[in-house]
């Protein structure tokens, strides 16, 4: 089994648009030690079974990125694939992307291999290389452009998804300006309060959109600040929201409270993967 780790946006600064349409990002990327699972077993046909708690989210799918990922590999080559889905669908933590990334690493070895480059792995999405290589990194481009940073702050996070899934394309066409500034580079920070300072000077810039869109977005960022989180934010496009913590006790007694009060809603506490 592959491990396909939660992709957590962040920041997210969209700083421009393409003449084909894609919008160029700036987002510092953090993956989190909870996620999805990719296993694989010879077979005469390539297949995909669908299990999970937040499996039920992908049935009505005919072709899963999990399908293409492994196309994409060794087109014509059948395996029999299963996904262990516990991430919710189209929630903004890039489920769909760690999925597709863990079977290019699961199948490499599978089949003996090489990875694909990060160039070829953009058509299964933005989020697809850094899924990859599933380490922090500052995303750019239209997600091909990964560059290292400093190492941060042990931290822990707290996840929320209201079970409101967005759409991507709708979130990016509600957003009023695609020409934002850039996001300021990491710094070497020597402390989480120092990096949280740095971290509520950049941006999501696609929260506010998504907000307009599903407006319970705002519920659930009021909802994490009232747990003492030193941070809160949204990821990706959304509606997965994030709060920040000092270690994993605070934010586990955070979802707790959120858990009582919001028994419908997706609710887990993280740590950041080195």
């Amino acid at each position: 089994m592959e491990f396909a780790p939660a992709k957590i946006n962040l920041t997210l600064h969209v700083t421009g648009r393409r003449a084909d349409g894609y919008h160029l990002l700036d987002s510092l990327v953090v993956f989190a030690d909870i996620g999805d699972y990719v296993g694989a077993t010879n077979s005469d046909i390539l297949s995909l079974a669908v299990e999970g708690p937040e499996g039920a989210g992908l049935a009505k799918e005919k072709d899963n990125l999990v399908l293409r990922a492994a196309r994409l590999l060794n087109p014509g080559q059948p395996v029999a694939l299963t996904l262990q889905k516990n991430l919710p669908t189209a929630s903004g933590i890039g489920g769909g992307s760690a999925d597709a990334a863990a079977t290019l690493r699961l199948l490499a070895r599978h089949w003996a291999l090489p990875l694909p480059k990060s160039s070829d792995v953009l058509q299964l999405g933005a989020d697809v290389p850094v899924c990859l290589s599933s380490t922090t990194a500052r995303m750019q481009g239209i997600g091909e452009v990964l560059t290292a940073v400093p190492k941060l702050p042990d931290m822990a996070l707290l996840l929320i998804n209201p079970r409101q899934s967005v759409a991507t394309p709708d979130i990016f066409k509600a957003l009023e300006n695609s020409h934002n500034t850039a996001m300021d580079d990491v710094p070497d920070c020597s402390s989480l309060d120092e990096f949280c300072r740095w971290l509520a000077h950049q941006r999501n810039d696609l929260q506010a959109p998504a907000i307009a869109v599903q407006p319970v977005i705002s519920r659930v960022l009021e909802a994490i600040s009232q747990t003492g989180a030193l941070l809160s934010r949204m990821s990706g496009s959304g509606a997965t929201c994030f709060g920040v913590f000092p270690d994993s006790a605070a934010a586990s007694k955070a979802a707790e409270k959120i858990s009582e009060a919001y028994p419908t809603w997706w609710v887990k506490s993280a740590r950041i993967l080195e």
